[in-house]
């Protein structure tokens, strides 16, 4: 819970919820207190929270990769700064690295995906974390770029500084190289509906349908280590010639495990 006294009625002007919150609350000795639930808004901080308060051109001098994310979800939750919405969503954006791409992962598998029949959900959907509808649709934007980040960007990263990289893997009978052991750490902890996707994603940069397939059944075996007891099982298979017809060569399942049964005999 987050308390203060405006010092001025101009927020009515841009904010739509410190105005609710101003025509609701109670005044006492002429003076009246705005109480903010920020309990229920985990994504928006106290720093986040005072920076889309005290909204202005300076303010967005304020904004940086470290709270980018909190000042995007403050001002949304405030309603009426498209600006300071978008710029804190740029810096978002462009934040996103492999050495917080861990944090990143988290906040994409609290966006709750509809079904569509093609793969069986972990949980029901009603109970799927409620953290990021605080973002709109900056959420699914953020995904999105999440899944260029994982496809495009880490892949051509990784071939920096003369290592070989995922685009050139090396045979089944040689080590893995640097550049795909980590893209194969990083892949074992997307969440499923993100990491079939990127597998099965054309701009994939790991080389030909031969290659993607190898990865993520390499993908698999690690990422099984992390799955609980009677979660669904994930399998990959490759369709030859698929690709050419312009649709994905490699395909990405998920299905529930089969329960042993025993024969009891008398």
């Amino acid at each position: 819970m987050l308390d203060f006294k405006p010092e001025t009625t101009q927020i009515r002007s841009w904010s739509p919820l410190l105005a609710h919150l101003m025509s609701t609350s109670p005044q006492s000795g002429g003076m009246r207190n705005i109480h903010v639930p920020l309990e229920h808004e985990p994504e928006v901080t106290t720093e986040g929270f005072a920076i889309g308060y005290l909204y202005s051109p300076v303010s967005l001098n304020l904004v940086h990769p470290e709270n980018a994310r909190a000042v995007l979800a403050a001002a949304c939750l405030l309603g009426g700064m498209d600006e300071l919405c978008n710029y804190a969503y740029e810096i978002s954006r462009q934040s996103i690295s492999v050495d917080n791409i861990s944090e990143w992962l988290e906040f994409v598998e609290a966006i709750p995906t509809p079904s569509d029949g093609s793969s069986t959900p972990i949980e029901p959907q009603h109970l799927a974390p409620r953290r990021t509808a605080v973002f709109g649709p900056y959420a699914e934007r953020l995904k999105n770029d999440i899944l260029h980040f994982l496809v495009v960007t880490l892949p051509n990263g990784l071939n920096m500084n003369g290592l070989s990289s995922p685009m050139t893997p090396q045979g089944d009978s040689q080590p893995a190289d640097a550049g795909r052991d980590t893209l194969l750490q990083v892949f074992s902890r997307v969440p499923f509906d993100l990491f079939k996707a990127a597998v099965e994603s054309s701009t994939f940069q790991i080389g030909s349908d031969q290659s993607r397939f190898k990865f993520a059944k390499d993908a698999i075996e690690v990422r099984k280590r992390g799955i609980a007891r009677g979660q669904p099982e994930e399998t990959v298979v490759l369709a030859f010639g698929a690709s050419s017809m312009g649709g994905s060569a490699v395909h990405v399942t998920r299905k529930t495990r089969k329960r042993h049964l025993w024969k009891v005999s008398s």
